[in-house]
This record gives C-alpha cells, structure tokens and sequence, in this order.
C-alpha cells in the first residue's frame, strides 16, 4: 500500500512549492495593519490580494498571487508630451 504524498513521482505543484504568508506576515510586508487584511477578505465584494481559507482561523496567502495583485495595482504616470 502506498502512503499519501503531496507530489506524486518527485513532480512538485508550483502551488505547493510556493512561499505563502499568514495574514500577520503578509501585513509586516505590505506595511499594513492585519485587521486591513482581515477588511478586505470580509467585504463584499473581497477585496485584496487572493487567499486561501485554510480553517475557520487560519488564512493563507500565496507569494505568486500577491505579487500579480501587487502588479495589477501598480499605477504608472504617464509623462506629458
């Protein structure tokens, strides 16, 4: 009988090879407060980077997903001609 493992043949998911934060960690990087975070998860609709509900009090958040967040939100000014 095989054990379960989370990568089968040695290919591991990008997904779960990924940094992921907690909500404090992701606060300390971003320089917000965490209950900003936990405003955004709860408003309707969500706003904020993706996150992944893990348990009722755990919420995770992935590197990749905050970083595309992070670039879509970048604002460039544009120079006059």
């Amino acid at each position: 009988m095989r054990t379960a493992k989370c990568a089968q043949d040695g290919i591991r998911s990008p997904l779960l090879t990924n940094t992921w934060y907690s909500t404090s960690d992701l606060a300390a990087c971003l320089r917000v407060n965490a209950s900003t975070l936990r405003r955004w998860r709860t408003a309707q609709p969500p706003q904020g980077p993706p996150f992944v509900s893990v348990s009722e009090r755990v919420i995770m958040y992935s590197a990749l997903d905050v970083e595309e967040w992070l670039h879509s939100h970048r604002t460039v000014p544009h120079r006059e001609a």
